[in-house]
């Protein structure tokens, strides 16, 4: 197996700036992809937006993975991953970070250990897909402007993103009327 190749420019300016804070780097299939921890999220996010050798101006996306069940160990069972591009030095980075419920996920209440910082402050873009990413995991976005959900209705029982939720549903299916096309 070959070592991987982490000369990303912006992985020296990250060790410079958060030397002994426990980041870590991958690259899996060319892209790089930095590990930071919840509290030190919006920091380096920051960072990246605004240092001159980085500036990572454009959110390309926000999404999240629940890695229950997953073969191989995980620093947490879920992730948020954001996609960071710099247009003015053609640069791409991964950021992902790590954390665990407190309680169990197979209901449809709120876990308060989900929560991570928004960084709507920072991309204006990230509103949207933070929205997202609550409606279908139950992950919550500290700061956020308007955290609500975006696909489904107000009151939907349950995060149907979860890998503990099942596949059938729970009989929301059912719920609906069924019109017909002569109804219509």
């Amino acid at each position: 197996m070959t070592r991987p190749n982490l000369d990303h420019p912006t992985l020296a300016r990250l060790k410079s700036e958060f030397h002994g804070m426990g980041l870590k780097a991958t690259e899996f299939r060319g892209q790089t992809a930095v590990v930071v921890s919840t509290r030190l999220l919006h920091k380096m996010m920051r960072f990246l937006r605004d240092d001159e050798e980085s500036r990572y101006d454009f959110l390309s996306d926000v999404t999240a993975v629940d890695y229950l069940n997953y073969p191989a160990k995980m620093p947490g069972r879920f992730a948020v991953v954001y996609v960071l591009s710099s247009t003015i030095y053609n640069l791409r980075l991964i950021v992902k970070t790590y954390f665990d419920p407190g309680q169990d996920t197979s209901g449809n209440q709120e876990d308060p250990s989900l929560v991570v910082d928004s960084v709507a402050d920072l991309w204006p873009g990230a509103e949207w897909p933070e929205r997202e990413v609550y409606d279908m995991f139950g992950i919550r976005f500290t700061g956020h402007p308007d955290l609500r959900r975006i696909l489904l209705w107000r009151d939907y029982p349950a995060f149907p993103l979860r890998k503990d939720y099942p596949l059938r549903g729970r009989g929301e299916r059912e719920m609906y009327n069924i019109v017909k096309r002569d109804d219509a």
